[in-house]
């Protein structure tokens, strides 16, 4: 009988610290699309076979870091971006594109006879999305 109310004041402790106002005490941080400068990928793929695709990106501060793909799937067409994690609670040293870095997700090749790789490379002037297109075909 001890140990169940040992027990059951633990879980109300957890209980109680969990319901805590904490927001002062994270980190201020946003997330952010960074465009892809080049992409390392087969000029063609075998159904079945799964490949290591690499996008290489300019980190833009000492505040960014890798935080995954933003991965969008129609058909057999897939668009790409690379998201990092801004901490927004410091100074930041503009690394002014000295720092390329790469990053690498799998793919599945299906039963599409091509597939269609649109990677986010930024905006231009008139706030327009632009990629770099490529069509990888699929054979057996």
């Amino acid at each position: 009988m001890k140990n169940i109310k040992i027990i059951a004041l633990f879980i109300f402790t957890i209980c109680l610290s969990s319901c805590l106002n904490d927001d002062d005490a994270g980190i201020n941080f946003s997330y952010e699309l960074v465009p892809i400068e080049e992409v390392s990928i087969p000029d063609q793929f075998v159904r079945g076979d799964t490949y290591e695709i690499t996008a290489s990106y300019f980190r833009p501060s000492d505040c960014h870091s890798f935080s995954g793909f933003d991965y969008d799937r129609v058909s057999n067409e897939r668009t790409v971006s690379v998201v990092n994690v801004v901490v927004n609670d410091r100074t930041c040293e503009n690394l002014e594109q000295t720092d390329l870095v790469d990053v690498s997700f799998n793919f599945l090749v299906g039963f599409e006879d091509s597939y269609i790789f649109r990677f986010w490379q930024g905006r231009n002037d008139q706030g327009e999305n632009q990629f770099l297109v490529m069509e990888i075909p699929v054979v057996e």
